[in-house]
């Protein structure tokens, strides 16, 4: 009983470290080396930077009545869409912090909501730059929040296309995406074509 308690207590505290940045102890027994916690973090920050990139490649220069524009009769328009990823950012942070919350926003105009998307992303920036602790496993960050806003940036852009204002194609891995560059303003597309 007491030793059963013992390993419950023993994997709650390497769990504390890991979250804290520690390496996990290595009990006597070779371990797999991992990549500090910063690195995860610094990982993370590249992926809100490359969603920030694909985004405001999205939503520059879509009218603002693009925010209406819709796929089918039951499907989400483009502001509501749009809307969604604002609050994966802003859910993401809540996951960031260790208070996890989902708080859905009503759709505002479309310029009104791209400004609200961007400001979330850099909210969420701002948490990664810093030195406070992550409040859950980078994993469940990016296959939450993050992945799921990949997904809408190509819904997004979708819909530009059938809205007769197509997004042109990139060879992404020659953009020049910056950690902490998460705002509407990139740098230029390198490699474009149709």
């Amino acid at each position: 009983m007491a030793a059963a308690r013992k390993d419950k207590q023993r994997a709650a505290d390497s769990l504390r470290r890991e979250r804290n940045g520690a390496e996990p102890k290595a009990r006597g027994r070779a371990t797999e080396p991992r990549p500090p916690r910063n690195a995860e973090r610094e990982m993370l920050r590249h992926i809100v930077a490359t969603i920030a990139y694909r985004a405001g490649k999205a939503v520059r220069g879509a009218a603002p009545e693009f925010g209406a524009f819709r796929a089918g009769e039951t499907s989400r328009t483009a502001v509501e869409i749009l809307t969604h990823m604002g609050d994966l950012f802003d859910w993401g942070l809540s996951i960031a912090e260790g208070r996890e919350r989902w708080t859905p926003a009503t759709p505002r105009p479309w310029p009104e909501e791209v400004e609200r998307f961007f400001a979330a992303v850099q909210r969420l920036e701002d948490y990664l730059a810093s030195s406070a602790p992550l409040g859950a496993p980078a994993e469940k960050l990016f296959q939450g929040a993050l992945a799921d806003s990949l997904t809408h940036v190509g819904q997004i852009n979708m819909l530009r296309r059938l809205f007769g204002a197509p997004v042109r194609g990139e060879n992404y891995s020659r953009a020049a995406i910056e950690r902490g560059r998460v705002g509407p303003d990139q740098t230029a597309p390198r490699r474009e074509f149709d």
